[in-house]
Order: C-alpha cells, then structure tokens, then sequence
C-alpha cells in the first residue's frame, strides 16, 4: 500500500537557532463518511450496514462510562483505550489538592498488534507535493521548476543521477 506524504519545510521547535529543515507529513484525506464506511466494511458479508453503525453507536457510548469508572476498554482486534492525565507535585503528601494539581486529562489509545501489523506492513511512500509559505505544488517536481531547481543535482529531480530522487524511499525499485 502507498502512503502519499508532503515536504514541509519548518524549524525544529527544540533547536530554534539551527536552519529550518525539509520534513515529510503525511498527506491525509477526510475521512470517510459513516455510512459509507459501514457500507464498504460490511460489503460481501451477512451483516448489514445499519447493524454495524448501531453496534459501533453503542461501543462509543459504552468506552466513556467505562473510562470514567478507572477501566481500560480493550476492543479485540482494534485495541486498548485508557484515561490519563497530567499532575503537578506536592512536597507534601496532605498538601495534595487533586483539584487544583490534576489536569489535561486524555484518552489514550493503544493498537492491538494485529491492527499495527495489518494497517503497516508493506507500507510504501509516494511524495505527493510540497509545501512552502502557504504555497501547495503538487510535485516535487512541480516544486523544482516553479523555484528553478529543475535538472540541478541534489535536488531530489529524478534524472540528475541524485540516487536518493524520487521512488518510495523504502530503498526499493522507485517504479515497481
């Protein structure tokens, strides 16, 4: 499978001093609608779509009670969720005021293996477009051209004999 990411380029917020580098941030979609989701995940099965959004309307409203009571919800085959939350400390254990020292509570999800497993193995990477100043190319090609880079070594151009251009970058044949 073939993730599309963008090269983004920003400052590392640790090192504020040092030049801003070229990342890659995947290039997500919107997700897909409810219904459609259902429909494609209950395609080719006995169950019917309304049946999954109703059980998965009742496991949504099921997680928070038992979140809110201290339990872990582990979910077969998706994973665990847990509550958590900052704490500032106390010098002394009675001057311990949860109200005022417990905060930015959060969800925490964990994977189940075998969704990491299945969701990652065989992952490929395709660039698609950088962003630079608000600007969106939709190749780094697009990129090289409009900033006049286009054919210049080391600028990631396929065909300048860079052997780090183009591909997936898994380190694989670029064009399978």
């Amino acid at each position: 499978m073939t993730v599309s990411y963008k090269l983004v380029k920003r400052k590392n917020p640790q090192k504020k001093g040092d030049p801003a580098k070229w990342y890659a941030t995947p290039n997500s979609s919107r997700p897909l609608p409810p219904k459609a989701m259902t429909r494609s995940a209950t395609a080719n099965t006995t169950l019917a779509p309304s049946e999954l959004e109703a059980a998965m309307e009742l496991l949504a409203s099921f997680i928070p009670q038992q979140l809110q009571q201290g339990h872990t919800v582990s979910v077969p085959g998706l994973g665990n969720f847990r509550l958590t939350f900052r704490s500032k400390g106390a010098s002394e254990i009675n001057d311990f005021d949860p109200i005022r020292m417990i905060h930015s509570p959060r969800i925490l999800f964990t994977p189940a293996a075998e969704l990491k497993d299945r969701a990652l193995r065989g992952l490929r990477f395709e660039n698609g477009g950088v962003l630079e100043n608000k600007v969106n190319y939709a190749s780094l090609a697009d990129y090289n051209k409009a900033k006049g880079l286009t054919g210049k070594p080391g600028t990631g151009d396929p065909g300048t004999g860079n052997p780090g251009a183009g591909g997936s970058g898994t380190g694989g044949d670029p064009n399978p």
